[in-house]
């Protein structure tokens, strides 16, 4: 029998609750990579977006899955590359050897992924819904003049642009075909089929909506955001040897921080995407040990605090979401300054190591609680 918390078919919610000490869990670049902070409160923020980041080296490095969202190859690669896996033949030419030869050119080129035009080894590919030649010619010459380059490089982009035009008349990409894409990224991409992705940067592959929402994490008492100097002995120029022995920088972070995040996970759009019981088993994995493998002299140490997992009988659920999180509390000690997550008392709904625990007052809901 299917573990509720692991069935794609039901609704569930969750409470991640998470510390930081001596360290920067999520910092700001506008704030000088500061500590996020609520300014009003001065309780500290970690985005959403970090927490996935995190999930997403997870499920790569340790698990093994394909994500989409990542550095090693471009996006716009990616989606052409489901294209091509449904059949579609996209607009391509290859460059002769005077295009190739013409540097100035071939940085122009480079500059129009925007415009649906990618440059990949010596073919330029086209990704543009419009297969006119004049459609095409206008991507293709869009602030050439205003670059200083319309007499040097016109003549060749129109050409380029006939050529295209021409290939484009072969390409043939209709609404169930760009679903066919959408479905192969989803069935491929583990972060697809979990967050959702915006797949129309190039040939449009639509926008998928993600069955797995997180909230902000915010820190259950103020924070103090803390710069502190450090230095080091290594000199970067040779030139400054004479004059100082030392070079000086900054490190910012926060003492200690106990930090609360809940989660929704929708079975409607799970069904679209297809997460499978495997799926939600390796995302409370990657939540249970979030940052085993992410440790960094700035991030301090970081560690799962407790996971709750309230999973309902059904898809459209038996409780509302923010009643089930009000069953996890978390009270302070008489500590001014908690320093550590023993200066806390959590009064969850399920002891350490039960699962599948049926709630009182709330009929059809279980909270299993994994850490």
């Amino acid at each position: 029998m299917m573990e509720r918390y692991i069935d794609p078919t039901k609704r569930h919610e969750f409470v991640l609750l998470f510390d930081v000490k001596d360290g920067n869990p999520n910092g700001d670049p506008d704030a000088g990579n500061m500590p996020r902070v609520d300014p009003e409160t001065m309780h500290g923020i970690v985005t959403d977006v970090a927490i996935k980041r995190k999930i997403r080296d997870y499920a790569a490095m340790v698990l093994g899955k394909p994500i989409f969202i990542q550095s090693q190859t471009a996006l716009n690669t990616i989606i052409f590359q489901a294209y091509q896996d449904v059949g579609v033949k996209l607009a391509t030419i290859e460059l002769n050897e005077e295009e190739k030869e013409n540097g100035e050119l071939m940085n122009w080129l480079s500059q129009l992924e925007e415009q649906g035009l990618v440059l990949e080894d010596n073919r330029v590919i086209y990704t543009g819904e419009d297969i006119k030649e004049k459609d095409i010619r206008e991507k293709l010459t869009e602030g050439l003049e205003e670059a200083g380059l319309k007499k040097q490089l016109e003549k060749s982009l129109r050409n380029m642009a006939k050529r295209l035009a021409q290939a484009a008349n072969n390409m043939k990409i209709d609404e169930q075909t760009r679903q066919n894409a959408q479905k192969a990224l989803c069935q491929k991409y583990y972060d697809v089929r979990m967050f959702g992705a915006v797949m129309s940067t190039g040939l449009n592959a639509g926008q998928v909506r993600g069955p797995m929402q997180l909230t902000f994490s915010r820190s259950i008492d103020p924070v103090f955001p803390w710069d502190l100097t450090i230095t080091r002995s290594a000199i970067t120029k040779e030139s400054d040897r004479r004059r100082k022995q030392t070079e000086m920088g900054r490190k910012p972070l926060i003492p200690y921080g106990l930090y609360r995040l809940h989660g929704f996970y929708n079975p409607f759009l799970g069904e679209k995407t297809g997460v499978t019981a495997e799926d939600l088993a390796d995302f409370w994995d990657a939540l249970v040990h979030l940052f085993a493998f992410d440790h960094s002299a700035a991030r301090g140490e970081m560690n799962v605090r407790a996971l709750y997992i309230f999973s309902h009988e059904n898809a459209k659920g038996s409780a509302p979401a923010h009643k089930l999180f009000d069953l996890v509390k978390i009270e302070r000690r008489q500590q001014e300054a908690p320093r550590s997550f023993h200066d806390y008392v959590l009064l969850g709904p399920a002891d350490e190591g039960q699962k599948d625990v049926f709630l009182e007052g709330f009929s059809g809901v279980t909270v299993t609680r994994l850490v």
